[in-house]
Formats: C-alpha cells, sequence, structure tokens
C-alpha cells in the first residue's frame, strides 16, 4: 500500500476538502483525486462520498481513517528510529500575532537555528482571524494568536497571557503616574478594531464612567511604535515588547492606576500522525515563552495604602518576578 495515498486520504479526510488537502501537501487538485481514486480502487470501497460538492466519509471510510492514522504514526516512527534525515529535518510553517513577534518570537527562531541544524522556517505575521483561518485550512503548523482555532483534529495549548501598558514618549509624558482619566484626553493607539485590546480598552474606560477617548486603531506595532515616537497619542502594548523598544527609542511604559487587561496567546496546531509538529516541540516553545516574559501578574497595581512610587512599585514587581524569568520551566 503507497503511504503517499494513505496521506492524501488523511488529509482530505481532516480538512474536509480536495483543494485544502493538495495545498497541504503540495501537489495539484487533479493529482490528489488521482491519489484517492487509487487508494479506493486497491482497498475495493468508497472511501469518501463527494455528493453536493462537500467531502464526507462513507462508513468504509471512517473506519479506515483510524488504520490511517496508525499507518502514518508508525512511518513517522520508523523513520524517526532508523535516523532518516527527513525525520531529523524540520520545516516549520508559522504564524503569529504582531505582539508575539515583538516580544520573544525572534529569540526563540535564533535559539531553534542553534540547535536544530535541519529548522527551516515559512513564518507568517497577521491577525488573530487570518492565523485562526490559516491553521484550520491546514496552510499552518503552528500558530500563536490571541484566540485558539477549534474544530476536528485541531488542538490548542494556553500561554501565560502578556501584560499590557500605556506607553508614551518620555520627553512628552512626564507625569510619574496617570489617572485613567488624565489618558482620556489624549489621543490613544491599540490595536485593529474588534481586536481584544481594543474592546479591553474601551470597556476599560466605560467600567470607569468615562467617555471612550480618540481610539485609533491600527494594527501594526511599528506604526504604532513611529506615531508615538513622532508625539501622536499614547499606545497600548505588551510590556515585553516595550522592553526592547525603549532601549532604542524615546520611549517608556507610564505608571498608570488602573491595570490593562493582559493579551491572552494560544499556540494552536492541527494533529498530524504522519510527520507533523513533534510533541517535544510543542512543550519546548511553551517553555521557551514563559521563561522569556514576565507573569501577567506582575502588572496588578500596588495597593492604595502603599506609598511607594509608582517607578518604585514597577522596579519590586520587576524584582520579585526576575528569578523566574531566568529559569526556563520543565
Amino acid at each position: 500500500m503507497n503511504l503517499r495515498f494513505v496521506e492524501a486520504f488523511f488529509w482530505v479526510a481532516s480538512l474536509k476538502s480536495m483543494s485544502r488537502a493538495a495545498e497541504k501537501l503540495f501537489i495539484t487538485q487533479s493529482a490528489m483525486s488521482s491519489r484517492i481514486a487509487a487508494l479506493e480502487e486497491e482497498l475495493g470501497a468508497l472511501l469518501l462520498d463527494r455528493r453536493d460538492k462537500q467531502i464526507r466519509l462513507t462508513v468504509a471510510g471512517s473506519r479506515f481513517l483510524v488504520y490511517a492514522e496508525r499507518l502514518l504514526a508508525m512511518q513517522r516512527e520508523i523513520k524517526s528510529e532508523m535516523g532518516s534525515a527527513a525525520a531529523r529535518a524540520l520545516s516549520l510553517r508559522l504564524g503569529a500575532i504582531e505582539s508575539v513577534l515583538h516580544s520573544w518570537l525572534i529569540e526563540w527562531v535564533q535559539h531553534m537555528r542553534e540547535t536544530q541544524p535541519g529548522f527551516e522556517l515559512e513564518l507568517t505575521v497577521e491577525t488573530t482571524p487570518v492565523l485562526v483561518e490559516q491553521v484550520r485550512r491546514g496552510t499552518l503548523d503552528l500558530a500563536f494568536a490571541a484566540l485558539p482555532a477549534g474544530g476536528d483534529g485541531l488542538r490548542s495549548r494556553a500561554l501565560p497571557p502578556m501584560e499590557m501598558v500605556f506607553v508614551g514618549h518620555r520627553d512628552l509624558h512626564r507625569k510619574r503616574r496617570y489617572a485613567l482619566a488624565d489618558l482620556a484626553g489624549l489621543e490613544l493607539l491599540t490595536f485593529q478594531r474588534g481586536s481584544q485590546p481594543h474592546v479591553a480598552l474601551l470597556d476599560l474606560f466605560r467600567r470607569a464612567g468615562l467617555e471612550p477617548p480618540r481610539v485609533h486603531t491600527i494594527s501594526s506595532i511599528s506604526a504604532m511604535v513611529q506615531l508615538v515616537e513622532g508625539g501622536f497619542g499614547v499606545a497600548t502594548l505588551p510590556r515585553a515588547a516595550v522592553r526592547r523598544l525603549t532601549e532604542r527609542l524615546p520611549l517608556k511604559p507610564l505608571a498608570c492606576d488602573v491595570a490593562l487587561t493582559p493579551l491572552p496567546v494560544h499556540l494552536s496546531y492541527r494533529h498530524d500522525p504522519g510527520g507533523g509538529v513533534p510533541s517535544a516541540l510543542i512543550d519546548a516553545v511553551l517553555a521557551f515563552a514563559g521563561s522569556a516574559r514576565a507573569p501577567a501578574k506582575a502588572s496588578v497595581p500596588a495597593p492604595p495604602a502603599d506609598n511607594r512610587t509608582a517607578e518604585g512599585a514597577s522596579a519590586a514587581a520587576r524584582s520579585r518576578t526576575r528569578p523566574r524569568l531566568s529559569r526556563p520551566r520543565s
């Protein structure tokens, strides 16, 4: 039995689309149809019901899908055990939101390049809705987004949420601490309309009984940073990204009496018994992400009774979390 034909069937059944499966395996749709037809002829059973332009598994197809997963898993195990060069190589189609890219993803890619000589990366930086859809379609192996991707064959793991902060120009925003009412009078920049940071920011002002300020929605961190650097307003950005930016740009996080809602991050991927993303890699990237960033709870403001300055409270919070930042989680 030709395992390429088995693999073709598995992806058609998983993605419920002949064209998406063909795209996943980098073959034409006609070649995909030929492989399925050859497999059905060999088995002497119809595996797919193609009526109404929809892909459905027949009874025989549902039964064979179980065997297909076993066969592909065994193929992967054999290649790994025998030291196949193909098994050692790792080609990864990775998608990420900009917040992850500007925080720790580049360090992880550099780490992978040093530890995996056969590592090859295809990186897509997009918004959460686009990344979730690409994982569903099978065009990405891994995606870091603000929402998990759900569906048959899809799996998600939650990462620690990212602390969000207000960011201003250090020469223009000199107050030691800002009240939410102070920020209500400024131009505010946040991520695209309907995104979690955008909705959370508007909710923050509404809960405080303040009229939502002028909020500009921008999908690019680079664009927001350039606007703030040019003196146009205050942005809401992940603190992990701000740490990098303040090293070379006249920016600073603004201490505020109210904390922004942390940005959730989820790692989504599709189960692939035949050679997809190894589970060890999933665990490793989660450990790396957790060790590279401060926990979200560091953003909780100090109680009012504490007379420390905002800068002192921030320094104390960083001091409390620094030991955890230096040790990767197991």
